[in-house]
Order: structure tokens, then C-alpha cells, then sequence
């Protein structure tokens, strides 16, 4: 058994905090069709720890990414305020920080358990909110060369190649759509030469895959019990934000599927009713990414 609680200094709780911050940036990029997840920064393309140089994971990716875009960052790096000092940088003063989350757990007496039952304890999650800063609002840091890129181009081409190529995921060429079909378990996509770009075609491959992540035997995505008739949008955000976490691993730039956009008021929608929606759908993406860089066999620190 377990159940969720939420801590925060924040006035709101931190699901309404990151959720209100992300309605914010798809809304902002609605026009436009640029939403908080197509978003290409200096240092790299996943928000980054500065005191760990790992990436983010799941919604702190997305809360990050929105930020970035709501407040025109940059910079990937970010930190919470004791960590910038400890690099010998200061925060700047009258600047605002974003809502990153943390999740942990703990053991506790189970009240529902029967006197014969010998495990008479419960684990209970909590989910507790931080403020990270963003490097442009710091001054006087001085970065390790640990955060250097060091992939060209071309290396990431070839790595995104592989990647796909190890998780085998069965694509068909031909045709002017990209689709994922369950029946046959395959994913369809134009001629590799149709695409103006090469990152373009592995951006709208990492969509489709998402998607075929969703077959029972791999991810066993079910979204339907929770968001009933706007389960079709959720998927789709699902395979939105598993493809951009999958090109942020690969360190290629995530096109825009503008064929997409009849989805965001119902995606605003859902969001709005539910404070946690946001949650679950990035854990979803996430898990499917994690899915696909386990089975391509790349290292952690390569594509994770």
C-alpha cells in the first residue's frame, strides 16, 4: 500500500505549483505551437544538476524546460541556492526561483492491517518541493569543463542511428505519414530522404516509438481509467514528452509536430481538472525512455 503526500514552503502545494507553471508555457506557446518541451539550450539539452551534472528526470525536466522557455534561459544548469554558493557564485538579488520536486518514502503502522498479518506496516511516498536557480541568474561561477559538449554533429547522428537500431523497433518506410500501428506492432514512417534534416526524422522516429512503447509487452501503457475520454490527448502528450526526453538523451534538437496542436486545449484541460496529471504523464514518458535506453544497451551517462 501507499499513499501520496505533498510538502512545500510554498503557499500551494508543489503538484499545483509545477502544473500551474507548465499550463503557463503550453498556453504562452499555443500560437506558435512552441511547447515547453522543444527547447534547445547551451551546455546541453536536458536541465541539468550543477551540483551533480546529472540530468533531471521526469516532471523536474519539464517544469525546467517550461521555465526556460517562459523566461528565455538559455542555460541548462541549475541549482539550488546553496549549491551555487558552494561553487563560489552568488545569486543574484530580487530574482525568482523555479519548482523542482523530490521524491522519497518512508515506513509506517498500517491501521488496515489484521491482527494475524505480520507486515503491519504501510510505505508511504511524499513528494516535497525545492527552488533551483538557473546559471543566467547567478554571478561569479565558474564552471568544471564537465559540462562541456564534446559530441559533434555527425557523432550524434550516428548514435541516434544505433540507438534505435539496438531497441528494434520494427519501422516501415514508405508513405507521407509517421504512425504507430498496434495491430501489426510496427511503426511507419516516410523515406529517411523526405526529411530535410536528419534530426527531423529521428525527432518524429522517437514520437512513434514512444507510442510502441505503450504494447503490453514493453511499457504496458493504460491511461484510460484515469482520464477516460481525453485518454487518445494523453497518450499523445506521453509520446510528446517521451520523444523529447529521448532527443535531450541523444543531444539532437526536437521538431515541432505541429499535426499535434488540435490536442493542447484538450492536454489545458486535462491539466486543469486534475493538479496531477502532469505528474503521471511524465512519469509515463520517462519510464518509456528509460524502457528504450535499457534495451539499446547505452550507458547511463551516454543516453539517459
Amino acid at each position: 500500500m501507499s499513499n501520496i503526500e505533498s510538502t512545500s514552503n510554498d503557499k500551494r502545494d508543489v503538484y499545483q505549483k509545477v502544473t500551474d507553471a507548465i499550463i503557463n508555457a503550453i498556453e504562452q506557446g499555443a500560437g506558435t505551437y512552441r511547447m515547453p518541451w522543444v527547447v534547445r539550450q547551451d551546455k546541453g539539452f536536458s536541465p541539468v544538476s550543477v551540483s551533480t551534472a546529472k540530468p533531471y528526470h521526469g516532471v523536474n525536466t519539464l517544469v525546467l524546460w517550461s521555465q526556460s522557455q517562459t523566461k528565455s534561459y538559455s542555460s541548462a544548469l541549475w541549482g539550488t541556492y546553496k549549491q551555487w554558493q558552494s561553487l563560489g557564485a552568488q545569486v543574484r538579488k530580487g530574482e525568482h526561483g523555479s519548482p523542482v520536486v523530490y521524491w522519497g518514502s518512508y515506513e509506517t503502522e498500517s491501521k488496515e492491517c489484521r491482527d494475524d498479518e505480520t507486515d503491519a506496516t504501510r510505505t508511504r511516498l511524499f513528494c516535497k518541493g525545492h527552488t533551483v536557480f538557473n546559471l543566467e541568474q547567478v554571478d561569479n561561477v565558474q564552471l568544471p569543463k564537465r559540462f562541456d559538449v564534446t559530441l559533434s554533429a555527425n557523432e550524434r547522428i550516428a548514435r541516434a542511428e544505433s540507438f534505435f537500431t539496438s531497441v528494434g523497433v520494427p519501422v516501415r518506410d514508405g508513405g507521407n505519414r509517421a504512425y504507430y500501428r498496434s495491430d501489426t506492432d510496427a511503426v511507419y514512417m516516410p523515406e529517411f530522404g523526405q526529411f530535410p534534416e536528419a534530426s527531423r526524422y529521428y525527432s518524429v522516429l522517437a514520437h512513434e516509438t514512444t507510442h510502441w512503447t505503450s504494447h503490453a509487452s514493453r511499457c504496458n501503457r493504460e491511461l484510460g481509467k484515469r482520464f477516460g475520454d481525453d485518454v487518445y490527448a494523453m497518450e499523445e502528450l506521453v509520446a510528446e514528452l517521451g520523444s523529447a526526453y529521448t532527443m535531450a538523451a541523444l543531444q539532437l534538437e526536437l521538431t515541432p509536430r505541429t499535426d499535434h496542436a488540435a490536442y493542447i486545449d484538450s492536454w489545458v484541460k486535462v491539466l486543469k481538472s486534475d493538479k496531477r496529471a502532469i505528474f503521471t504523464a511524465a512519469s509515463q514518458a520517462q519510464r518509456a525512455t528509460n524502457w528504450l535506453t535499457e534495451r539499446s544497451g547505452c550507458p547511463a551517462e551516454v543516453a539517459a
